[in-house]
């Protein structure tokens, strides 16, 4: 297993700025311009409610969308809810688009309307540093554009609302094949959840005959199975919980460690090649340590709120091992991993939602009642009202 990294795509010369689309006066204004029916926060107490977004005619290079489907991420539940820091109300949340070409703009020969396509956690980046040039726009050295909650340099600072609405003007470098083979709804949550387990496992180039090991079974851990699955791999998966042992193993898991069970982890003891930690709270990591070989990994993916109990560097000298953290993946990346899934038919496990379940859906995303991931149906969301709200 050798590390890797995405082939980029061509870039084309950067765009000028642009001005503001101008006043909303209508669903579809005068300077071609578009309202659209949303669901997000206008206080980091207020729950999601109905809301109208203002989104740009499509410029030479944007791509308009209509959106079917959007995922919940509990990302979403943090920024809605101020939990990461002061937030620009209102704030339409949603970063697992999926839906179809409606417009484009005169220089996109990409696509077309009627293809399906999707939009993941961002919409720019500065496209000139190496991150960026090396396809890994996640990086970007002068940082990324977020798909909803970041100010938009290219379009005036205004700042970018999310796909909890009915449509999306996107630039087309940032837009993404949704192959027609599969289900648009279980496809959404590929666009965070699947490249974020599928990254790492990409760039330790995973293949048959390796061990992976998952440590977490929630809306990550069960992508990281299916793709690691799905790649050739061994899995294993670690849980805290014997109820997950049946739930793992429905998804595909070779062995179900209990990381409780001392004996369990003992018998563990370097029989694996990579693991991916999806659990978002504090937990010591040297017991996961020792049931990697030589020259294995653990990657982390979730982020703790707390403080993490301190690493013992001894366990990675004596075995060589590497803890490096991963976040989301580049534009190609994620198109490599839309490409895999299809060719593998591998999807996320999902519950759609209409827009007046999305505050009891957040609840129970943060109790951790949902196998796996949450999806919007748009076409619940209503009609925009005659005013733009964000």
């Amino acid at each position: 297993m050798t590390p890797g990294r995405p082939v980029p795509p061509p870039l084309a010369k950067p765009l000028p700025d642009i001005n503001d689309a101008g006043p909303a006066t209508g669903a579809r204004l005068a300077t071609g311009a578009t309202l659209a029916a949303a669901y997000g926060a206008t206080a980091a107490d207020s729950g999601l409610v109905p809301l109208t977004v203002a989104r740009r005619a499509p410029k030479a290079d944007d791509v308009e969308i209509a959106i079917e489907f959007c995922g919940l991420c509990h990302s979403d539940v943090h920024a809605t809810r101020g939990e990461w820091g002061t937030q620009n109300y209102p704030l339409v949340p949603g970063h697992e688009i999926v839906g179809r070409v409606s417009r484009v703009g005169s220089a996109v020969d990409g696509f077309a309307p009627g293809d399906r396509v999707g939009v993941g956690c961002l919409v720019d980046s500065c496209r000139e540093c190496e991150s960026c040039l090396d396809g890994l726009e996640q990086y970007c050295e002068k940082g990324m554009t977020g798909t909803y909650g970041a100010k938009d340099a290219r379009n005036g600072g205004s700042v970018t609302q999310g796909g909890y609405s009915t449509a999306i003007v996107v630039d087309r470098r940032y837009v993404l094949r949704i192959p027609e083979s599969l289900d648009p709804a279980a496809a959404a949550p590929l666009l965070c959840a699947g490249v974020t387990t599928f990254s790492p496992l990409r760039h330790f180039d995973v293949e048959e005959g390796d061990v992976v090991g998952v440590i977490g079974l929630g809306g990550l851990g069960h992508m990281a199975v299916k793709l690691a699955k799905a790649m050739g791999a061994e899995v294993k998966v670690f849980t805290t919980s014997e109820s997950k042992v049946d739930a793992a193993r429905a998804l595909g898991a070779d062995d179900v460690i209990l990381s409780r069970d001392a004996a369990a982890m003992a018998a563990a003891n370097r029989s694996i090649d990579v693991i991916i930690d999806t659990v978002a709270a504090p937990h010591d990591l040297n017991p996961y340590f020792r049931t990697l070989r030589v020259d294995g990994a653990l990657f982390q993916l979730g982020l703790p709120s707390e403080d993490m109990p301190p690493v013992n560097p001894g366990a990675l000298i004596r075995r060589r091992i590497a803890y490096a953290g991963s976040l989301i993946g580049g534009i190609a990346e994620t198109q490599e991993l839309l490409d895999f899934c299809a060719e593998h038919g591998v999807v996320s496990d999902v519950e759609v939602v209409r827009a007046d379940q999305l505050n009891e859906a957040y609840d129970r995303m943060v109790a951790g009642d949902v196998k796996y991931r949450f999806v919007l149906d748009t076409s619940t969301l209503g009609s925009p009202m005659e005013r733009a709200d964000a």
